[in-house]
């Protein structure tokens, strides 16, 4: 499966087959985050969170894509992520895009 952030594929002429996505509702750990809150006082990357996201990141597109083979897409073209925080110690990520069909190459 593609994925291309861009909204269409070089060489090729597609078909869109509808918006797919995927998500998570991710949480943090009270050991993660008591050792985030430590890392704040002498500041750098807190790679707990890092690794936490790359995670939620991975899941999230896995869905996306899940649901663009069921459409029978070739590609996802226009991907995007976003995140939120939907309460107090939970974000969510979203992968998002347009899946297609390559109907023809150039």
């Amino acid at each position: 499966m593609k994925l291309l952030s861009i909204d269409y594929i070089p060489g090729a002429e597609i078909e869109a087959l509808g918006v797919v996505k995927g998500t998570i509702v991710q949480t943090k750990n009270i050991g993660r985050d008591f050792m985030a809150g430590m890392k704040t006082l002498v500041g750098g990357e807190i790679t707990g969170y890092t690794e936490m996201l790359t995670e939620a990141r991975q899941l999230a597109t896995k869905r996306m894509v899940d649901e663009a083979e069921e459409l029978g897409a070739d590609a996802v073209v226009g991907l995007r992520y976003g995140s939120s925080q939907v309460m107090d110690g939970a974000a969510e990520v979203l992968a998002y895009g347009t899946a297609v069909k390559i109907v023809e190459k150039k």
